[in-house]
């Protein structure tokens, strides 16, 4: 089977204080450098995500409009 393009897969291994490496080609794919910030998010049914931090604040900013039209609604 064919990876399709822009499509990444890596496994790490969890150390016992439950940290891990993440791969210097995903490094380099997302443009993570030592001392950056990454937010980890988690859905209990759909697992664990770490978005790039280039659209992150694309997605926090779809966030919190949402919210606001919600309480413009209420």
């Amino acid at each position: 089977m064919k990876t399709p393009k822009g499509k990444y897969a890596w496994t790490v291994k969890v150390g016992e204080k439950g940290q891990f490496v993440i791969p210097k080609e995903a490094r380099d794919v997302f443009d993570i450098k030592p001392g950056d910030t990454l937010i980890l998010l988690g859905d209990i049914d759909r697992g664990i995500a770490i978005p790039p931090k280039s659209t992150f604040a694309k997605y926090a900013s779809e966030i919190f409009t949402g919210m606001q039209e919600e309480d413009m609604e209420k």
